[in-house]
């Protein structure tokens, strides 16, 4: 399992594109992808789910990982909100 720490530095936060764009890459890879804030679980390969996250610009969330390749999915999701 990885884990790691992002806060959010998307002006409008994890809005709808960027929160199509984070489901398109977990839904690549094969781990369990959860997204967690305020102790709260998200599965992060649904846009509702991701939606229902409601981060917004300073947030702090968690990504967790787990499977085969769990540090390439972290490291995409990473990637890809620092891209938006």
């Amino acid at each position: 399992m990885v884990q790691v720490s992002y806060t959010i530095k998307n002006e409008e936060g994890l809005h709808a594109r960027p929160a199509s764009d984070f489901c398109k890459t977990a839904n690549s890879f094969e781990s369990k992808i959860t997204v967690i804030k305020d102790g709260e679980e998200y599965e992060a390969k649904s846009i509702l789910m991701v939606l229902c996250v409601g981060a917004v610009q300073g947030d702090t969330i968690e990504i967790r990982a787990e499977g085969e390749d769990e540090q390439e999915a972290v490291k995409a999701l990473i990637e890809t909100l620092e891209q938006d």
